[in-house]
């Protein structure tokens, strides 16, 4: 039988090994239910449940209200259906060559399970020793290992400046590029939650930033826009917000009347639905009261959003952000300001090469 049980780190350490190389996997598998998978799990990995979400419910009801041994036959009975139906549906084309990497919660029954006929046809597989936690475990650490040997420029700069797009244009230059925002599926401010996106889970956004994190070449700058602790509903890991409050900024700078234009650009969706518009400046309510807040989605229902975003900008989102970057970046004091003629992109790339330039 080859299955060979594999520690949370030596799994990360090989899953960035090149997919050619001998120690390489194959393909990773999570063996937990759908729900379980959606709420987080490892890069890439495929979904071959032991027990779907309902299955997952019947047999730990069992398990409650009768005894472990009763929901033990039935769970087995199900876990060994799933597994010819995984089998039947994936595996008959693969090479003898094929080692996957296994994982389910904890204690390794759901992935132990399908494992061992994997192991019994031949083929070589490895199952992550404690499972999904373990390695969550080791991403947390792993982050807090990565961040502070990581070479930060943080893009400062008042709500409205550009600074994503610039994040997205230094990309484009082949520059090295942390989009907190849209690993977070959200554009961080109290009105940024996008329509129609989700966003991920703490453990799967925590994931998706590790991910991101551990391909960065450290002697290379990493572009990262200011952000606070949360983006959203998600927490920044504190390692992560101590070293980028503690590196060099960029002060990205734009006129107010282009910064209002590019608000209305990439937040098209209120000039386009009012309703929506006045229903987030409701949310601004207890820190500028009835009367202000009312008056502002009078103006939006009449068709005047420009004069409101740049009263937003002008009393609430600059005092906000001048106090909040000048308290929690150490070094926004000595950073470089970068002025930015207008909006448009062909200025974006001119300052996104003028920056990969100077922060190599």
């Amino acid at each position: 039988m080859a299955l060979y049980p594999v520690s949370a780190q030596e799994a990360m350490q090989r899953m960035a090994l090149p997919a050619n190389h001998p120690q390489a996997f194959s393909c990773i598998i999570d063996a937990r239910s759908e729900d379980e998978h959606a709420l987080d799990h490892l890069p890439a990995a495929l979904n071959w449940p032991s027990l779907n979400n309902e299955e997952r419910i019947r047999v730990g009801t069992i398990y409650k209200q009768v005894n472990a041994f009763e929901a033990n036959k039935v769970g087995a009975a199900l876990v060994a259906a799933n597994i010819a139906k995984h089998l039947e549906r994936e595996v008959m084309q693969l090479p003898k060559h094929w080692q996957p990497l296994l994982y389910c919660w904890r204690g390794g029954k759901r992935s132990g399970s399908l494992g061992l006929v994997l192991g019994q046809i031949g083929f070589k597989v490895w199952l992550i020793e404690g499972g999904y936690k373990a390695f969550r475990a080791e991403v947390v650490k792993d982050v807090a290992n990565i961040a502070p040997r990581l070479r930060f420029q943080v893009v400062a700069g008042p709500t409205g400046s550009g600074k994503t797009r610039l994040l997205h244009a230094l990309q484009a230059q082949g520059a090295q590029v942390l989009d907190l925002e849209a690993l977070a599926q959200h554009r961080s401010s109290v009105l940024g939650r996008i329509p129609g996106q989700a966003q991920p889970s703490q453990k799967h956004f925590d994931m998706r930033v590790w991910q991101q994190l551990r391909q960065f070449d450290p002697n290379r700058t990493v572009f990262v826009e200011a952000e606070s602790k949360k983006v959203g509903n998600v927490s920044i890991q504190e390692a992560l917000v101590q070293a980028m409050r503690s590196s060099p900024c960029i002060d990205l700078q734009l006129s107010p009347t282009e910064r209002v234009a590019l608000l209305l650009e990439d937040y098209a969706f209120f000039a386009q639905d009012p309703e929506l518009f006045c229903q987030r400046l409701s949310v601004l309510t207890a820190q500028k009261g009835k009367v202000l807040i009312g008056q502002w989605q009078d103006m939006v229902r009449a068709g005047q959003t420009p004069a409101v975003v740049s009263a937003l900008l002008e009393q609430h989102y600059d005092p906000t952000y001048a106090k909040s970057v000048e308290r929690n970046f150490t070094r926004f004091g000595q950073a470089h300001v970068a002025t930015l003629k207008n909006r448009h992109p062909s200025n974006m790339a001119d300052m996104a090469a003028q920056l990969c330039k100077r922060f190599p």
